[in-house]
């Protein structure tokens, strides 16, 4: 595969797309662009009109948001072994997981940092995911069941993806510190892709 292009920020959610892409082995060119105006101007808003990062560009394909960004290389370079095949059993578990993350997981943890939280049954009925409390003990019962990764013993885009809103949520306090996800959080990032990608991240934030 070529004619990849990835659009990022080192402070930003690229990081989890950056690390995908290490992941996959890909070869690509990355575009860093500032927040403001650099981000909101037309030539970028003509690739994302959110003008928001990450994106990727592959020849005449363009792909946003981190998720998808995550699946798609993984269905791009399928020798990686970071997506189980349709016709696998685990094609279902890892669906399920990976819209959860960028569905509750996401919503709730952003909804809790800004300071709102659900009042109630009728509210918590009504975000669909009812307080990040639910959220964290079902995450919790996943990494606690799983194997080394959340589908076991197969890495897949799930751990880069769903894992690192996990390790974010540790770091920066977002979500309850437990003995489960520390312990899984040390795992994924200590792998090479992981560690390469941070690598690359940190010094362009310097």
């Amino acid at each position: 595969m070529t004619n990849l292009t990835f659009y990022t920020n080192p402070m930003s959610r690229g990081r989890i797309a950056r690390w995908m892409l290490e992941e996959v082995g890909a070869s690509y060119e990355t575009v860093v662009l500032e927040y403001g105006p650099h981000m909101k101007g037309a030539e970028y808003v003509a690739v994302n009109p959110m003008g928001k990062v990450p994106a990727l560009r592959h020849g005449d394909v363009v792909v946003t948001e981190c998720a998808a960004i995550c699946a798609y290389l993984a269905d791009a370079y399928p020798d990686a072994g970071l997506a189980p095949a349709a016709s696998d059993p685990q094609r279902g578990p890892y669906l399920r997981w990976m819209f959860f993350a960028a569905g509750p997981v996401d919503a709730a943890v952003t909804n809790h940092s800004l300071g709102w939280v659900p009042e109630g049954p009728k509210e918590e009925a009504r975000v669909g995911y009812g307080t990040l409390g639910r959220v964290t003990d079902t995450l919790e019962e996943l990494v606690s069941k799983s194997g080394p990764w959340l589908l076991g013993e197969r890495f897949t885009a799930l751990d880069v993806y769903l894992g690192s809103q996990i390790a974010w949520g540790q770091a920066f306090g977002t979500m309850e510190k437990r003995a489960s996800f520390e312990a899984y959080v040390a795992r994924i990032t200590s792998r090479p892709a992981a560690v390469k990608a941070k690598q690359i991240d940190d010094a362009l934030m310097a």
